[in-house]
């Protein structure tokens, strides 16, 4: 954890390994696959995001083999005691603000773009709307993908497309401005 108790990008994935398995046992490929896919469709591909792996949790007995014996035979696998309170710790840590880097950078383009000659200006707000439309499909693949799932997770993601529809318009507009 940083030093504020909030969760790195490694105890991120963590999280969500062992909250996919909490959920119910499965197959260790599946898992792993499951795992991935929801990290890439809610934050794009990231390997500081990836690095953690179903067979270290396994190795730290947070997650075991019910037949078999892991990777290397696909084997269900199965969140032990340890691995629900580690899953309980890791849920219940604060929360940073969201992506604060990435903010801090995004406003410095806002508050800086009248600086850059028309042509810059116009490439940096098209690459502002291309990465506002990246988030936005990701967010709707991962809504379709969770559709069916049980909690809260719709409803949040609901929320958070409507959010990136409402940017994307307004950086759209923004880009009209800049480029007539």
């Amino acid at each position: 954890m940083f030093s504020d108790k909030t969760l790195t990008p490694r105890e991120a994935v963590r999280l969500c390994i062992l909250g996919t398995v909490y959920q119910s046992a499965m197959h260790y490929a599946d898992l792993a696959s499951s795992a991935r896919l929801f990290i890439t469709r809610l934050s794009g591909p990231s390997l500081e995001l990836m690095g953690t792996s179903v067979e270290l949790l396994r190795y730290e007995g947070l997650i075991e083999p019910l037949d078999g014996k892991g990777m290397e035979d696909n084997a269900r696998v199965a969140i032990t005691e340890a691995g629900r309170n580690a899953f309980r710790t890791l849920m219940t840590a604060p929360l940073r603000p969201a992506s604060d880097l990435s903010k801090l950078v995004t406003a410095l383009k806002f508050r800086f773009l009248h600086l850059l000659p028309t042509e810059d200006q116009r490439e940096q707000v098209d690459l502002l709307v291309e990465t506002q439309e990246t988030g936005l499909a990701r967010l709707a693949d991962l809504r379709d993908a969770t559709a069916m799932d049980s909690g809260y997770m719709t409803r949040w993601l609901d929320e958070e497309i409507l959010r990136a529809e409402q940017r994307l318009s307004w950086l759209q507009g923004l880009r009209d401005q800049v480029a007539p």
